[in-house]
């Protein structure tokens, strides 16, 4: 069995690399390494209830029927009230067993990105399940139904999701298994990360091995692992974003600053505008938590750079770490490298037209004709 035991230099390069992926979304990296280093301490306490646990497990290495769970945060980043905490993620996870009676063999996170990346660490450590390396999108992405492994096609699917968050000391605290269609539960459990006042815990989606084989972004974990290698091997600055965009197969787009910055936080999501100048070139990039286009403007005239799926990501300039959209700051310099969707891997949820039309409406741009 290909099995990788997680420690401190993988979790440091999962997050640095999954900060990348996230596109401007996919969790903050702080609450990632924090979470990952509570695994990692709760696995050295014998805390863990099996040596499965905190290991990455290759998908070739289990039987096709062994069930997979997703575990992922759902929410706005810069939702200022309380965000799921160690407890909360491995919790949603005993709820889901409790409540439906499934085995599962493994976890897998709904995408990658600062936090994303490490979704299924605390649960590992907390229930003794292996992490398998079969996220079900290889970036982050703004909506639930897209990290849904393309079940939304499968004809009386019903989604079945435990979602733990909140506060009780605030009286926000809840507890909640949701049945119903992938679109109905994505927005149940938005607005219970929005009452809940941030990210909530999210144990959902059962599928088997040989599903996901097929419909999930299989080893995306490693190739976040490797490119926040290649990132925390550069200098910070100019070096370590030519090494993100190389180890991504990307570009850099742009190098500038940005003149101007508009966020609007509300339902679970952070939609928004970025202005940067960049010489004597202005760009656009809009965004709904993940960066959805990159344009070139002048005037009236515009011409599309890069449009999601294609990766794009900032990066602060002095450091050249990942900066997302909802902490990006007015006068902050940033690189935007991009990479396209031809050098991801992307699950099956990102592949449908259909799902791009509440995208669209989000950001106000065509999104639909550039990807199809």
């Amino acid at each position: 069995m290909a099995t990788t035991v997680l420690n401190e230099e993988i979790l440091e390069a999962a997050v640095t690399g999954g900060s990348f992926y996230g596109g401007g979304g996919g969790g903050s990296p702080e609450l990632g390494m924090r979470l990952g280093k509570m695994a990692l301490e709760m696995k050295r306490a014998g805390k863990s209830p099996s040596d499965s646990g905190l290991t990455l497990v290759d998908l070739d290495d289990l039987p096709g029927d062994a069930v997979l769970l997703t575990v992922s945060a759902v929410g706005s980043p810069a939702g200022k009230g309380h965000h799921a905490g160690a407890e909360e993620y491995a919790r949603a996870v005993r709820f889901f067993r409790e409540k439906t009676g499934r085995e599962v063999a493994g976890l897998i996170t709904n995408e990658c990105g600062g936090l994303a990346t490490v979704n299924g660490w605390i649960q590992s450590a907390g229930t003794g399940l292996p992490v398998i390396d079969a996220p079900c999108n290889g970036r982050a992405h703004p909506t639930g139904i897209m990290g849904s492994m393309g079940l939304h096609r499968v004809k009386g699917y019903e989604s079945v999701q435990a979602v733990v968050g909140g506060s009780r000391e605030e009286g926000t605290y809840l507890e909640v298994l949701i049945h119903g269609s992938l679109g109905f539960a994505d927005s149940v459990v938005r607005q219970a990360a929005a009452y809940a006042g941030g990210l909530v815990a999210v144990a959902r989606n059962p599928v088997t091995v040989s599903y996901a084989k097929e419909h999930n972004a299989v080893g995306a974990i490693s190739r976040c692992i490797q490119v926040g290698k290649a990132m925390l091997d550069a200098h910070p600055g100019d070096e370590r974003i030519s090494a993100a965009a190389e180890a991504s197969r990307g570009f850099v787009a742009l190098r500038g600053v940005v003149a101007k910055k508009v966020l609007v936080s509300s339902g679970g999501f952070d939609t928004g505008v970025l202005t940067v100048e960049s010489g004597n070139d202005n760009y656009e990039l809009t965004f709904w938590n993940e960066y959805i286009t990159l344009e070139w403007t002048e005037g009236h005239d515009s011409r599309r750079v890069a449009t999601f799926p294609d990766l794009i990501a900032t990066l602060d300039l002095d450091t050249g770490d990942p900066v997302s959209s909802a902490q990006v700051k007015e006068g902050q310099g940033i690189a935007v490298v991009v990479v396209p969707q031809s050098g991801l891997i992307l699950g099956a949820g990102v592949k449908d037209p259909e799902l791009y039309k509440a995208v669209e409406q989000a950001v106000g741009k065509e999104v639909i004709r550039y990807v199809f």
